[in-house]
């Protein structure tokens, strides 16, 4: 499992101050600021976070370090992350996205269908994005109780159902 997750991102520099847009990807959006320091993905860069007010799509908060308005501008789609052990542990039945990559998709009968290479959520649900194999195209597998009855971090894989048709191409 990540040491680090996936919180936040920046969308560009709000105002002329320094200040940045924070897009928040927790549960309850205000908890970004509770997990700082957070960091850039290789943890090279860290940042205090200090949310100022609510805004169309997120917040205007300024990070430690930002004073300007190039520097704010200039971390536009910076991902930002937190150390696991800084967030809230969940229940049986949930998962942090980052545990999710990386796992083994098999069907109810024990053949491999693939690998989780990422989260997709367009607005309708999750999405696990497996890779079949190499060269092969990917497949977007509804992560819902019914197509994903089983999941089973300690083995490392996915015990799937999928629709009927999905995975024969």
């Amino acid at each position: 499992m990540s040491e680090l997750i996936c919180v936040g991102a920046i969308a560009g520099g709000f105002g002329v101050m320094g200040e940045v847009r924070l897009k928040s990807f927790c549960a309850v959006p205000e908890d970004i600021a509770a997990y700082a320091p957070l960091s850039n993905e290789d943890g090279t860069r860290t940042f205090a976070v200090r949310i100022t007010r609510p805004i169309s799509g997120g917040f205007a908060a300024r990070l430690g370090g930002i004073t300007t308005k190039e520097q704010a501008d200039a971390l536009k789609g910076l991902r930002l992350y937190a150390l696991r052990d800084r967030l809230p542990s969940l229940p049986d039945d949930e998962y942090y996205h980052a545990d999710l990559i990386g796992l083994q998709v098999v069907d109810t009968g024990g053949a491999v269908l693939g690998e989780v290479i990422a989260v997709q959520n367009h607005g309708a649900g999750d999405l696990l994005e497996i890779r079949r194999g190499a060269g092969q195209e990917t497949v977007l597998l509804p992560f819902t109780l019914a197509a994903v009855p089983t999941v089973d971090l300690t083995a490392g894989r996915i015990v799937a159902d999928p629709p009927e048709g999905l995975f024969e191409r």
